[in-house]
């Protein structure tokens, strides 16, 4: 997802006055701009740095929604708009299987050796944006039993 493109996102849906969705795309934009700051790229905010920020928002928006009490009917449902709308740009994950395949074909010594931290050392860089970190621990762990 480019910056440029949540930013005209952003721009139609306030446009169509859709609040909740201007909002969640604005907090987007500015977790991609707060990020490209802290990391020096400020002008040419590559895409990758902007699919970190989606993904941190989207657990933080996730997270909101997990701890807000039953009984707060309204703010649920404003948390759940929020997440919904997030989700959209999160990048797509790779599921167990793709993790298990990828595993397999790129780090074989690895499994062999059954070192889990050799293991997520080795191949977290090269997962990262692209699949869950909780997932691949998981998918590790199957593998070297």
């Amino acid at each position: 997802m480019t910056i440029e493109q949540l930013r005209k996102d952003m721009i139609a849906a306030a446009k169509a006055k859709d609040k909740a969705r201007k909002d969640a795309i604005s907090a987007l934009l500015s977790a991609a701009k707060k990020l490209a700051i802290d990391e020096g790229k400020r002008d040419n905010v590559p895409e990758e740095l902007v699919d970190r920020a989606i993904l941190k928002e989207q657990k933080s928006a996730k997270e909101s929604l997990d701890s807000c009490p039953a009984s707060r009917t309204d703010l649920l449902e404003e948390y759940q708009t929020r997440y919904d709308i997030i989700s959209e740009y999160a990048p797509k994950m790779m599921s167990e299987d793709e993790i298990r395949d990828y595993l397999q074909k790129n780090a074989a010594e690895e499994l062999a050796s059954k070192n889990k931290g050799m293991i997520m050392k080795k191949i977290m860089p090269a997962l990262k944006g692209k699949a869950d970190g909780k997932t691949i621990s998981q998918v590790v762990a199957e593998l070297i039993k």
